[in-house]
């Protein structure tokens, strides 16, 4: 797997010219280096690493290349240390509702605990690991800031200023994610707010934290800030919360919310940020004058595209990139783009499963091997984006979806109709927490009898939206998911009250 290697280690102490399915090696090391591939990766978040791990499984030379720590966004900024603080959260809250482990939770959570578990996540923000899994498949990683050059070309900028560009036989993928996308307010960057980054990272509680924004990051950092200590003032401009999800997901968690102690307002705008003798004042616009310690702002996400040279190949710098359904970009042939950056699914499982994608079709073009563009469920389609994205909010109570929800599916033309089930009906569920509260929707195609989204809230659910995603992705008809048997009694019969309430309708 490779050795260990500090902070800061630049990869680059090699040359290595592609020449089929092999390199030839020699020593160079000079302050401008031409360097060939097969592939370049400009990326090593798990997207990017993805997609070398299929490029590299497939005999092709592999560069990636990083300007941050490799794992990305993901490993030390979103995905990982945002759930590593909200597991003792919803364990807390699962125990409260079961006699005879309510009374020995009764207590706080022990913030410091938590806080450095979600240390312990991160690797306290160090990526030797992640280096070696690189290394450990032979990839070559380039420490830097990468730009395309025009085509099939990358330089990387080094740490220590010198440049090396790099070359790519067959394909170049931008796999360079997203950042946090702050709104227009005058003076915001003097307020220093928070971002998601900061929201997962921050190595103390805010006595009182203002969260603007109603989604996944949004109620999340609200959940598990105001578990940890915050009073916790949630701003929404919208209706509710989760506004991509069927509504009564916004409306449980927002419920659940409040009865933790958080301000949750709905309707609200963000007029003006300060920050006075280090407070935060916030003026709304309703008037209305918040103070806190921190203020997060979680409205929304930008491609990381306005730096990489887009402009070099015909391209608008700071634009997501459109792509067809094997990930290459529209009008050029060797360029990919996997994950957020064509804002197909501003998921990482999403983003994983494109660079399988993409991965297996740079290998198949490189080998000359036909991709079979006309099959929708072939190894080089990514048809999942389109129609069976799942998607789990880890709060309290979970909120889980995949495909599409009511409003959407009828806005798409389809004859749909919703069928709803409380988890009251379900004995599993009230074997699994004492008053245990949600809802399933399941949204039934009416003409082919496929179900074409479903929706679990509650705690724990979770674990249970895999199984629709089968569903749905695989378009199984109603007719046979009789015959797919929950075991009793867990939760999952959930999926036998969803059938008998539409056989019923």
């Amino acid at each position: 797997m490779g050795t260990t290697r500090p902070p800061g280690y630049v990869f680059r102490a090699r040359t290595r010219v592609a020449t089929g399915h092999t390199t030839h090696q020699t020593d160079a090391m000079t302050e401008t280096e031409t360097i060939a591939y097969d592939v370049v990766v400009l990326g090593a978040g798990p997207v990017g690493e993805n997609v070398a791990d299929r490029t590299r499984a497939a005999g092709l030379a592999t560069a990636v290349v990083e300007s941050e720590l490799v794992g990305g966004e993901c490993s030390y900024w979103a995905c990982m240390p945002s759930k590593a603080l909200l597991r003792p959260v919803i364990a807390q809250a699962d125990a409260r509702r079961l006699p005879g482990l309510r009374q020995a939770v009764q207590g706080p959570l022990d913030a410091a605990a938590v806080l450095a578990r979600r240390n312990y996540f991160t690797s306290d923000w160090h990526d030797d690991g992640q280096v070696q899994w690189l290394d450990g498949i032979g990839a070559d990683l380039y420490r830097g800031h990468g730009r395309l050059a025009g085509p099939r070309q990358v330089t990387v900028t080094g740490p220590d200023g010198d440049v090396t560009t790099l070359t790519a036989r067959h394909a170049v993928v931008v796999a360079t994610g997203s950042r946090a996308q702050l709104p227009g307010l005058p003076g915001l960057a003097d307020v220093k707010p928070w971002t998601s980054r900061e929201a997962t990272s921050s190595q103390t509680v805010p006595g009182r934290l203002i969260v603007v924004g109603g989604g996944v990051v949004a109620t999340e950092m609200a959940t598990a800030w105001q578990a940890l200590g915050s009073q916790v003032t949630v701003l929404v401009r919208g209706k509710g919360l989760l506004s991509r999800m069927e509504p009564f997901a916004g409306e449980l968690v927002a419920e659940s919310l409040t009865e933790a102690g958080a301000d949750v307002r709905t309707g609200t705008s963000v007029e003006s940020v300060t920050r006075e003798n280090g407070t935060v004042v916030a003026v709304t616009d309703a008037g209305d004058r918040l103070e806190a310690d921190e203020i997060l702002f979680a409205t929304g996400r930008a491609p990381r595209t306005d730096d990489i040279g887009l402009e070099t190949v015909g391209l608008e710098p700071g634009s997501w990139l459109p792509v067809d359904d094997s990930l290459r970009v529209t009008g050029i042939e060797w360029l990919y783009a996997t994950g957020d950056v064509n804002h197909r699914a501003l998921l990482t499982h999403q983003g994983k499963y494109q660079a399988r994608i993409a991965g297996n079709a740079i290998a198949a073009r490189a080998s000359g091997v036909p991709l079979l563009e006309t099959d929708p469920w072939g190894a080089h389609a990514a048809t999942a984006d389109h129609h069976a994205v799942p998607q789990v909010v880890f709060t309290d109570p979970e909120a889980a979806a995949v495909g599409l929800s009511l409003a959407e599916a009828e806005q798409a033309g389809h004859r749909v109709r919703g069928v709803d089930v409380e988890f009251s009906s379900v004995a599993g569920a009230g074997l699994y927490a004492d008053g245990y509260k949600g809802r399933a929707r399941m949204v039934v195609d009416l003409e082919q009898e496929i179900l074409r989204g479903v929706t679990f809230v509650g705690p724990g659910v979770g674990e249970l939206i895999h199984s629709a995603t089968v569903a749905v992705a695989g378009q199984v008809p109603i007719s046979r998911l009789w015959h797919a048997v929950p075991s009793y009694p867990t939760v999952s019969e959930v999926w036998l009250r969803l059938l008998e309430a539409y056989r019923d309708q």
